[in-house]
């Protein structure tokens, strides 16, 4: 009886322990995927690449959090952008291309909010 008894409770400890370190729903939880479909980041920064000096003013930009320096040509070609595409090229600062994109709408009454 002694055995049965040592060896039910070596079990229940061994069930308690797999219990208390198994996380539930653990094996159900999978990083959802950012995207279906890959981008293009040589299609998202080619329109802005086409502007004479656009890229160095979203730089500076995002650096000085002033809006100031983006021009008219500048935020037109970043209205153009996808914003699948505003993750991969923004990595660092999530909410500079919403704030340019707001900008850019005073700057260029006739732009589109949000794309």
């Amino acid at each position: 009886m002694e055995q049965t008894s040592r060896a039910l409770l070596v079990f229940l400890a061994a069930v308690l322990c797999v219990a208390v370190l198994v996380t539930p729903g653990a094996a159900h939880d999978q990083p959802e995927p950012l995207h279906t479909f890959p981008i293009d980041l040589e299609k998202c920064w080619s329109s802005l690449f086409n502007v004479n000096g656009c890229v160095l003013q979203l730089f500076e930009s995002v650096f000085s959090g002033k809006f100031g320096n983006v021009g008219i040509a500048c935020c037109k070609a970043f209205s153009t952008i996808d914003a699948n595409c505003w993750p991969h090229m923004f990595p660092l600062n999530p909410f500079f291309p919403p704030l340019l994109k707001d900008n850019c709408v005073h700057i260029v009454p006739n732009l589109p909010k949000h794309k």
